[in-house]
């Protein structure tokens, strides 16, 4: 026991690199991958949405828990379709990884372009399976909801607070497993949510949904409200109304510094855990 806990930490202080890794040879298996799986979750994640929420589907009015399982779902498919690249889909993900000395700094654009672009598309795709029911909508804050989250009471400081908190959760549960593990994963996937695997991970973001997602829809992703905000803002659904760029920094700054805290604070809690 003593041994293991003294490479444990061993490990948190000098971690492998993600590009020391055999299946991320290149920046373009990063782009393909990252990009493919962030668009996978946001068409079915936005796509639950928007079967709850528009008007005339046969999931109408099903309620929040259905979103928050289906978002769990289509996490669980997105980390399946994106191993090759440790499957992040999510910039706080890839954040926390990089303050935990888990991928090398060079490789962070890339995930960050990928997850961008794959949102965007994903939005895109998820706008044309449900082009019908964005016409027959009368509310333009349900079809804004299909894309981005907004806040239950708008209060952007405690907010901030929320998405912080809920993103630390994610990341740092995820760090934890690769101390936990017993190298199994972590031996064979590059750094990131395939390191916990696909359905631990979707049944975490189902917890953080039901446990932390009230105030304010729990984005947890700078990606998954941004992108599709910008795919709201340019798309021309009818009768939209505005994409609430207002509140649009909350979901992006929340996320990034709750992956930081949690790489940051990697270092000293989970050697001992």
């Amino acid at each position: 026991m003593v041994d293991a806990l003294a490479r444990a930490r061993a490990d948190a202080r000098h971690p492998t690199p993600l590009l020391e890794g055999s299946l991320v040879d290149d920046l373009g298996t990063i782009f393909v991958s990252e990009t493919v799986g962030t668009a996978i979750l946001i068409l079915l994640g936005c796509g639950v949405v928007a079967n709850v929420v528009l008007a005339q589907n046969k999931g109408y009015n099903a309620g929040f828990l259905m979103i928050t399982f289906g978002w769990g779902f289509a996490v669980f498919a997105g980390v399946t379709v994106s191993y090759a690249s440790g499957a992040h889909l999510n910039p706080a993900v890839t954040t926390g990884l990089l303050v935990a000395g888990k991928i090398d700094i060079g490789v962070v654009p890339m995930y960050y372009l990928a997850q961008m672009v794959g949102a965007f598309i994903g939005a895109v795709l998820c706008w044309l399976a449900y082009r019908q029911h964005f016409d027959v909508e009368p509310d333009a804050v349900s079809k804004l909801s299909v894309f981005s989250t907004g806040p239950a009471i708008r209060n952007y400081g405690w907010n901030l607070v929320t998405e912080i908190l809920g993103t630390f959760v994610l990341v740092f549960v995820v760090l934890g497993f690769g101390l936990t593990n017993n190298g199994d994963a972590e031996a064979t996937t590059p750094a990131g949510l395939a390191a916990l695997g696909a359905l631990p991970v979707a049944f975490l973001v189902v917890a953080i949904g039901v446990s932390l997602g009230g105030p304010t829809g729990y984005a947890i992703n700078p990606a998954r409200d941004l992108g599709p905000r910008i795919a709201h803002a340019v798309l021309p659904i009818k009768g939209k109304g505005a994409s609430d760029w207002a509140y649009a920094w909350v979901p992006v700054v929340g996320p990034l510094v709750g992956g930081a805290l949690a790489g940051l604070l990697s270092y000293s809690l989970l050697p001992v855990l």
